[in-house]
């Protein structure tokens, strides 16, 4: 009995380490497309409202930065074209992934 309850207690101290490591690194941002300015080169910044009144926000961009439509990745400037195309621009919602610790969008995504 000593030793279940021995072996228990050593299996509840190694898993709790491994619970303490909650940081978040990643924020999405889900933005109406009529509030999104794209960047015009891969190393640029993209701006977005957070909501209708608020200032627009500016976050850097890289080559790494992933565009995708439907789940398909797709260049910048292909990308930009076919937001360039749709319609309703204030129905549809684009995510926007920021990296927090390096301070960069990661990925901006939408689905038509």
């Amino acid at each position: 009995m000593k030793i279940k309850v021995l072996i228990a207690a050593m299996l509840l101290a190694l898993a709790l380490p491994a619970a303490a490591d909650d940081t978040v690194v990643q924020k999405a941002f889900e933005v109406a497309l009529g509030d999104l300015r794209l960047p015009r080169a891969e190393g640029g910044t993209i701006a977005f409202k957070i909501c209708r009144r608020c200032e627009y926000t500016r976050m850097r961009v890289s080559a790494d930065t992933r565009y995708q439509i439907n789940g398909k990745a797709v260049p910048l400037s292909k990308f930009r074209a076919a937001m360039f195309e749709v319609q309703d621009r204030d129905s549809k919602a684009v995510t926007v992934l920021h990296h927090i610790k390096r301070n960069q969008v990661i990925a901006v995504s939408v689905t038509l």
